[in-house]
């Protein structure tokens, strides 16, 4: 009885207290959502939010992806002051997107501007999936198209960041006509003899997978991304059996020839840096 006591004492005494609970600062800590191992939130942010146990990379902010790929003190933000309106008097849609504006601290799901990798100028855009769920309206595909036709006037190559659940339903056929136009604008920057750069990460799915994410002169992918239109399910139900246990992630699209490149996220700056070395006025620089 008296051993079983003491049990009972040490298993009651594991449990934190209340005021032990309170002396933790709230997101100190984070877990990781494939091997549930747990890390100092630091610890994670300093290591690109990839899981120093099981590799798998955790989405990064458009700014936390900028900090870890652009020279320091060479970034230019473009567009900045562009926001959504609510065409279609969707209900609460402007009380959503004034939230993830708090949220987030972004206008909208996109950052675009130009900056240097490796000493390389380049102009670019990175989509930001914590604002509407990376989601493309009428603003995100503005900025883009923007950011495209810039990188053509000023001469220089164009790299893209997606990360997205696809066209915003809120905006209707004013989303999905931004396929469009980003689609026309990238045809005219390659007839141009514009370079761009795709890289697909977590998730990239819907209208953005089949527009601009998958028209670039180089297609990449972050490991372990889901890249796809449809949803498995829908698609399994459409044909009537059953998907590969990989179907539409970044290494299945890359065995079947849909990639040039899964790259993991601790190379990402190099291998950029070198592509566009490579394309510096036809490589005499190299």
């Amino acid at each position: 009885m008296l051993k079983d006591f003491f049990g009972r004492k040490r298993k009651y005494a594991a449990i934190p207290s209340e005021q032990s609970k309170l002396d933790i600062p709230e997101g100190l800590m984070k877990k990781c959502t494939n091997c549930h191992k747990i890390y100092y939130r630091k610890e994670m942010n300093k290591n690109f939010n990839v899981c120093p146990n099981c590799d798998c990379h955790h989405p990064l902010t458009a700014w936390e992806r900028i900090h870890s790929l652009f020279d320091q003190g060479t970034f230019e933000e473009w567009d900045k002051q562009l926001t959504s309106t609510n065409p279609l008097q969707f209900p609460d849609y402007e009380e959503k997107v004034e939230k993830d504006r708090q949220k987030t601290g972004l206008n909208e799901g996109v950052v675009t501007g130009k900056g240097q990798i490796g000493g390389q100028m380049t102009a670019f855009s990175v989509m930001d999936s914590s604002f509407r769920m990376g989601s493309m309206g009428s603003v995100v595909g503005e900025k883009i198209a923007r950011a495209i036709e810039r990188a053509n006037e000023q001469s220089l190559p164009f790299i893209i960041f997606t990360a997205s659940g696809g066209a915003r339903m809120q905006e209707g056929v004013l989303s999905l006509m931004q396929m469009a136009k980003t689609s026309v604008a990238i045809k005219r920057f390659s007839e141009a003899g514009g370079l761009m750069i795709s890289v697909m990460t977590h998730p990239t799915t819907g209208g953005v997978s089949a527009s601009f994410a998958s028209i670039g002169d180089y297609n990449f992918a972050e490991p372990g991304a889901l890249i796809g239109f449809a949803g498995r399910r829908i698609i399994e139900q459409t044909i009537n059996e059953a998907l590969p246990d990989d179907f539409q992630t970044a290494e299945f699209l890359l065995k079947h020839g849909q990639l040039d490149k899964v790259i993991h996220r601790h190379e990402m700056q190099s291998m950029l840096s070198t592509l566009l070395s490579m394309h510096q006025k036809g490589g005499e620089d190299l």
